[in-house]
């Protein structure tokens, strides 16, 4: 197996971890308020958090940026909070201005998880004499996990909300609220306290 390759589904399975739910969270919650049909706009969304997490894992990584691990560890599970509260006070997508928000949240807050993500790859890449493919092939993987949970998410909203007839406002308050629960929980959880 190529280097690439290997990276590439390193990548992949960070994302799809169950025992890191928080990732799987904040883009669960990413999606909460959208469905099928709005397939677009969850693409530029997980695109702006992706570039987010990339500029600082890259950073990191690098030794170019170096944050209390405790800080990050606690602004993670605020960062799905906010979110979700976000989903709860405004259940649909907006269109327009409240969109281009959506996008700068996500961007911002891809910058506070990939400094997460920066631990995890540099233990990976140890004394690896390039860091650029290793770490171009993990964003890729990071990429590719993180459409398989918005896939996930969208589809079973679109049986939900499209097929089976539940109120898409009513399915967007339960995923958050519920995702909002769990982030609470792992705030205090977190060795800030």
């Amino acid at each position: 197996m190529g280097q690439f390759q290997l990276y590439f589904q390193l990548g992949i399975q960070h994302i799809l971890d169950i025992k890191g739910f928080d990732h799987i969270l904040f883009v669960v919650a990413l999606c909460a308020i959208y469905v099928t049909r709005d397939w677009k706009k969850i693409l530029i969304l997980v695109t702006a958090f992706t570039i987010g997490h990339s500029i600082t894992l890259a950073l990191a990584t690098l030794k170019l940026v170096k944050v209390n691990s405790d800080w990050i560890e606690f602004l993670i599970p605020v960062t799905i909070a906010v979110t979700a509260v976000s989903n709860i006070f405004s259940p649909k997508p907006s269109s327009g201005r409240g969109i281009q928000i959506n996008y700068v949240f996500a961007l911002f807050f891809g910058l506070i998880h990939g400094l997460g993500f920066s631990n995890y790859l540099r233990s990976l890449l140890g004394k690896e004499a390039s860091i650029f493919q290793p770490l171009l092939a993990f964003n890729l993987g990071l990429e590719v996990g993180q459409l398989v949970i918005v896939t996930i998410t969208v589809v079973v909203a679109g049986l939900l909300v499209g097929i089976v007839g539940v109120n898409r406002k009513d399915w967007a308050l339960v995923i958050s609220s519920i995702v909002l629960g769990m982030a609470i929980m792992m705030m205090i959880d977190t060795k800030f306290w």
